[in-house]
């Protein structure tokens, strides 16, 4: 949780920027810089803390976190969240409206179930339920194929970061390849093939982007966001800072791709590998550090037992101008960006 957490809020002020400008603009991905010194978490941390409610109050039940999810994310959309992916913000308004979580999804291709997919991938350790879940919590708000694979990816990779220290770069793609065999996501293999290629060869994640056609940025297309996420991951499996810093500085989607390789490396690593005055510096309210951390134990000892209960939660009165507040200071850091240093 707080690996996501830490990695958005880092990444967020960097957001859609190339490298250059990103770096000329703000300087190294050391510290926050939204506001000097706090850490601010947007919809990548919010999704991650939803998923995690769904999981305490349904538990496995398929079904009944697909529900569940859905009117999570139905109460989250109401609340008027900033910076959200159009496919989510579609999907979601169709929610809002009646429209069955079976139903909802939009062919979209983009990286918000990715962004979801670390939770799920730490919590449950049966990958035949964990490939159920990440279907369902894909489909609620994207449809197109890719974006489920996509998913699926980052799931496993969490997974196996927590679950199999020793794990290779070879050992993942053959996981990964045995577990979409059955799917026609041949095209999302010879990426993430082409990414371990160049991890072994011992290659900088900037130098593989190149390659990709992604020196830019990383867009939030999932296949150029799982290949990007991937790589740094498994060229900093247990180094959460190196990691972190590297996919910020690549550019593009930051907010996100930071988010998915924080959760990645920290399922390894846990909390004390994320440097302590980042974890100090997150000050969102009122997703506090500490209302997540409750939330995240609270889903440890729900997964311990195999005993749902009522998760964590936070009143409407908080979030809406907790949220509102947030929209104010994202449109005025969009008007800074446009002025030099170019």
């Amino acid at each position: 949780m707080l690996g996501v957490a830490v990695g958005d809020a880092l990444g967020l002020p960097y957001e859609n920027l190339s490298r250059r400008r990103g770096l000329r603009l703000f300087g190294e991905p050391d510290r926050y810089r939204l506001l000097p010194g706090i850490g601010l978490i947007s919809d990548d941390t919010e999704h991650n803390c939803l998923v995690a409610q769904s999981l305490i109050a349904q538990g496995t039940d398929v079904e009944r976190f697909q529900a569940d999810f859905a009117r999570r994310l139905r109460r989250w959309a109401l609340l008027l969240p900033a910076g959200t992916g159009r496919a989510t913000i579609v999907a979601s308004a169709k929610l809002c409206v009646g429209v069955s979580p079976e139903r909802s999804g939009v062919f979209s291709a983009g990286n918000g179930p990715a962004m979801r997919a670390p939770m799920l991938g730490v919590a449950i350790r049966d990958l035949d339920l964990l490939r159920q879940l990440v279907r369902v919590s894909t489909r609620v708000t994207h449809t197109d194929p890719k974006a489920e694979f996509g998913a699926w990816a980052i799931a496993l990779a969490t997974n196996l970061s927590w679950n199999e220290p020793g794990l290779t770069p070879q050992h993942y793609l053959q996981r990964l390849t045995e577990t979409l065999a059955d799917d026609p996501a041949g095209e999302l293999i010879e990426l993430i093939a082409k990414a371990v290629a160049s991890v072994e060869a011992g290659e900088t994640t900037a130098a593989f982007l190149d390659s990709q056609g992604l020196g830019k940025g990383v867009s939030g297309y999932v296949y150029h966001t799982v290949p990007a996420a991937l790589h740094v991951w498994l060229s900093y499996p247990d180094d959460y800072r190196n990691a972190v810093q590297t996919m910020i500085a690549c550019g593009g989607d930051t907010d996100t791709t930071a988010a998915i390789v924080g959760g990645m490396v920290a399922a390894r690593t846990g909390k004390a590998g994320i440097p302590a005055e980042w974890i100090a510096g997150l000050r969102d309210w009122p997703r506090t550090t500490r209302w997540m951390e409750t939330l995240a134990a609270a889903l440890a000892d729900s997964i311990e037992t195999g005993i749902t209960a009522q998760p964590p939660r936070l009143p409407w009165w908080k979030e809406l101008p907790r949220n509102l507040a947030f929209l104010t200071l994202v449109i005025g850091y969009g008007f800074r960006r446009l002025l030099p240093p170019y």
